[in-house]
């Protein structure tokens, strides 16, 4: 092959690399593990087998109109999840349920943040800011998980109580007969079946 189109093929090859490197984003997934010493690691690759490696980040390439907020509050909502021991795909759906994944939610009773959490809560729940994301979906997870253990673990009630408070559930021995209540159990049920389904 003649030595100039040698030349000319590798100075076009190494321009289309340049290219690729410069216009497409580049992606790497975040994985995370906590060791026995409960120390956090985090890696783009997670190679070793004897470590139970869960994602942390899901990165994607960021598009303006295809974003998707269900997905941008993941590894918090993982944190959480393994902090309390709650499921992720429910405390999804709870959120899905309560803010769509709008960190700056408002209710007309004023449940603020992504999992709604009314301001008598927040100092008995430890929030300094509502709006922030991990503070709300920290203590929204513990609130939950003491609504799990009151109700020794019929979801359906602790969901109910969740959002109608505890007292209701108390009274009614069941899901309060409250038309909004009935409504948050049913979709909070319907998208963490979603969830788990992935």
């Amino acid at each position: 092959m003649d030595r100039n189109l040698l030349k000319l093929i590798g100075i076009f090859s190494l321009a289309l690399v340049v290219l690729l490197v410069v216009v497409l984003p580049v992606q790497a997934d975040i994985y995370r593990y906590i060791d026995e010493s409960g120390v956090m690691h985090f890696t783009n690759a997670p190679t070793s087998s004897i470590h139970k490696f869960r994602i942390y980040l899901k990165e994607k390439p960021q598009v303006i109109q295809g974003y998707s907020s269900s997905e941008k509050y993941d590894g918090l909502i993982s944190d959480a999840s393994e902090r309390y021991g709650v499921s992720f795909p429910l405390l999804k759906a709870i959120i899905k349920a309560e803010s769509d994944f709008d960190p700056h939610a408002v209710s007309k009773k004023g449940a603020t943040g992504l999992m709604q959490i009314m301001p008598e809560n927040f100092k008995p729940l430890g929030i300094r800011d509502p709006f922030d994301p991990w503070q709300n979906i920290n203590a929204g997870t513990r609130y939950f998980k003491q609504m799990y253990d009151r109700f020794k673990g019929k979801l359906t009630l602790s969901l109910a109580a969740y959002n109608a408070g505890p007292t209701a559930v108390d009274y009614y021995k069941t899901i309060p007969p409250y038309e909004e209540t009935e409504e948050y159990v049913r979709r909070v049920m319907k998208y963490y079946y979603n969830y788990k389904n992935l």
